[in-house]
C-alpha cells in the first residue's frame, strides 16, 4: 500500500480546523496572544484526563509484554515520532533500563530529529521496514503516534505489529469516528483545534508528550523499578545522582552519607540493592538472591 499527496485529505480532522478563539492571532497584543495560548493549553490536561482509562489499560498491556521479554517501540514521524524517541531515550538514566527495553522509531532516522523529514511520513512501508530493521516481533509493543492519525507510516508500522500478533497501540488527538487506525488499544488525546492551525507540535504535542510520560513512568514503576514515589533503579553515574541516591538511602533506610556511599560502592551503585541491604541487614549477594526471588520488587523482598 503506498500513498501520494492527492490521495489524502484531511481538512475534516479536528487537528487541522481553524480555532475560533485565535482567529485574530496576528492582530493581538502580545500580551492577549500569550493569554490566548495559556487558555487553550488547559485543553491537552483535560484531553489526557478524558484518556486514562485506555493509558491505564494500556501500561498493564505492556508491562504484562515486557515481563515475558518483550520490548516497546514508539514509531511516529515529524513531532510525534521526536517524542516518542525522547520518551525512550530518557528511561535508561531514569530507570536504569537496558537502552533496547524502550525504543523510539522516527521516520527518517536520526538526522530526522534535527532536520524535519516530513515527507517520509507518507510511506506505508517504510514503518513496516523500519521495524522490521530493528528485530520487532510478536513478543514486543508497539506504540504507533501520529497526531491527525492518518500518518501513513504509522498506519504501516501498525499494521505489521498486527500481522505479526505483536500488541498494538495507537495514539492521535482526532477522534476515532475520523479515523479509524489498526491498534489492539486505542489512545486518543481530543485536544481540538490548535492556536496556529494544523501546528501540532502545540497542544497536541503537549498532551502527546503528558500521555508517554504517563505510560513510559507507569510500566516502569509496574515493573518495580520504583519504591513509593524513588527512584531506585536509578543509575548512579554522576554527582547529581549520587546525591538523590544517598538521599534516598538516608530517607528510606536512615543511613547517613558515609554509610550510603560504602553500601552504593557494596552494591556497585545500585539503589536498590543498597536499600535492601540496609533495611534487612543482608550482604550484597544475599541481597540479589533476594531481589531475584522477588521478580525485581523492592517492596515485596523487603516485606
Amino acid at each position: 500500500m503506498s500513498s501520494s499527496f492527492a490521495e489524502v485529505q484531511r481538512g475534516h480532522l479536528l487537528t487541522e480546523q481553524a480555532n475560533p478563539s485565535s482567529a485574530d492571532l496576528d492582530a493581538l497584543s502580545t500580551a492577549d496572544l500569550v493569554a490566548v495560548f495559556v487558555e487553550e493549553d488547559r485543553r491537552p490536561q483535560e484531553a489526557v484526563a478524558a484518556a486514562a482509562p485506555a493509558l491505564a489499560a494500556a501500561i498493564d498491556a505492556i508491562a504484562e509484554r515486557l515481563r515475558s521479554g518483550g520490548r516497546l517501540f514508539y514509531l511516529g514521524a515529524g513531532t510525534s515520532g521526536r517524542l516518542g524517541v525522547l520518551d525512550a531515550a530518557e528511561c535508561p538514566p531514569t530507570f536504569c533500563s537496558a537502552p533496547e527495553l524502550v525504543q523510539g522509531v522516527l521516520a527518517g532516522g536520526a538526522p530526522a530529529l534535527l532536520r524535519s523529514s516530513e515527507g517520509l511520513e507518507d510511506l506505508f512501508e517504510a514503518g513496516r521496514d523500519d521495524l522490521v530493521a530493528r528485530g520487532f516481533n510478536a513478543a514486543d509493543a508497539l506504540v504507533g503516534i501520529a497526531a491527525g492519525g492518518t500518518t501513513p507510516y504509522v498506519q504501516g508500522g501498525l499494521s505489521h505489529a498486527r500481522s505479526l500478533g505483536a500488541l498494538s497501540i495507537a495514539m492521535a488527538c482526532v477522534p476515532a469516528e475520523q479515523v479509524s487506525m489498526p491498534c489492539d488499544l486505542d489512545i486518543r488525546l481530543i485536544t481540538g483545534p490548535e492556536v496556529l492551525t494544523g501546528s501540532t507540535r502545540l497542544k497536541a504535542g503537549t498532551a502527546t508528550k503528558m500521555a508517554l510520560n504517563i505510560l513510559s513512568t507507569g510500566v516502569m514503576v509496574r515493573l518495580g523499578k520504583v519504591y513509593g514515589n524513588r527512584m531506585v533503579d536509578v543509575a548512579v553515574t554522576n554527582s547529581k545522582l549520587e546525591d538523590r541516591a544517598l538521599r534516598i538511602l538516608a530517607d528510606l533506610a536512615g543511613v547517613d552519607r558515609d554509610a550510603g556511599r560504602a553500601l552504593l560502592q557494596e552494591s556497585e551503585g545500585s539503589v536498590k540493592l543498597a536499600l535492601l541491604m540496609a533495611r534487612c541487614n543482608i550482604t550484597a549477594a544475599r541481597a540479589r538472591e533476594r531481589l531475584a526471588s522477588h521478580g525485581g520488587q523492592l517492596r515485596s523482598a523487603l516485606e
